[in-house]
């Protein structure tokens, strides 16, 4: 770049913006909370789970992990790569404490992987329940440093609390709190609006550059308490699972 008095003595150069290999795949990461073998029919479970079944047919499928059997502490391993402990979530992310490891707050130093893919020239969404923001800092006014957007998504949609009303929720859009689009009195039900937030800020990102890989972090809250379940889903099982 060079800048002379004029315009004409003057050369240009725009900043190059990071860009992901040509052929780099889309990403989409779902993660159901409080879920076990007995829940998927993919590993021999009695409820009717057709799309799972459908995904696990079409690739591969592991039963041998370890697991945290927290919802903090997974959401950090899993985002972060790292033990839960190293990375400050040894607990709950409500229950703060002084001590190493259970600070409830993810290091900078502990890159998150929509900060690294972002980075990279990737577009980065996470859309459901958040649950790694301290409890004092889930306000209007934040701070946000351990809200999704500050942990390098671009776009959120979703619940910050460890649980949800999935009739009333408090929904999170981006770094602002914003009403359910719909009430009950016209049958909203939370699942449905993350399900359709998904498939609209997919096609949001598709529309506007085509070429541009995704990473979309999708966190179910519905198979956690409390379990508000739609009575069309609940009457197919009723007394099926009276004997245990």
């Amino acid at each position: 770049m060079t800048v002379g008095l004029t315009i004409a003595d003057s050369t240009p150069k725009h900043p190059i913006l990071p860009h992901a290999p040509r052929g780099t795949p889309n990403v989409v990461m779902i993660l159901l909370d409080d879920t076990g073998f007995a829940q998927l029919g993919a590993f021999g479970s009695d409820i009717a789970t057709p799309n799972i079944d459908a995904l696990a047919a079409g690739g591969l499928s592991y039963n041998h992990f370890h697991v945290t059997a927290l919802c903090s502490p997974t959401r950090a391993s899993l985002l972060t790569g790292r033990n839960h402990h190293a990375v400050g979530m040894g607990f709950l992310s409500e229950m703060t404490m002084g001590f190493p490891g259970y600070s409830s707050r993810i290091p900078p130093s502990a890159a998150m992987l929509p900060r690294i893919l972002r980075d990279e020239g990737w577009s980065t969404m996470a859309i459901g329940k958040w649950h790694l923001a301290p409890r004092g800092e889930r306000t209007p006014s934040g701070p946000f440093t351990h809200w999704p957007i500050g942990q390098g998504f671009e776009r959120y949609y979703g619940v910050l609390h460890g649980g949800a009303n999935c009739y009333t929720p408090n929904i999170v859009r981006d770094n602002h709190f914003v009403d359910p689009p719909t009430t009950p009195a016209d049958d909203y039900h939370l699942s449905a609006d993350l399900a359709d937030q998904v498939i609209r800020t997919i096609a949001d990102q598709k529309h506007a550059t085509p070429d541009k890989p995704f990473f979309c972090y999708y966190a179910e809250v519905a198979t956690r308490a409390p379990h508000h379940v739609d009575a069309s889903w609940v009457e197919p099982y009723r007394g099926a699972f009276d004997d245990g």
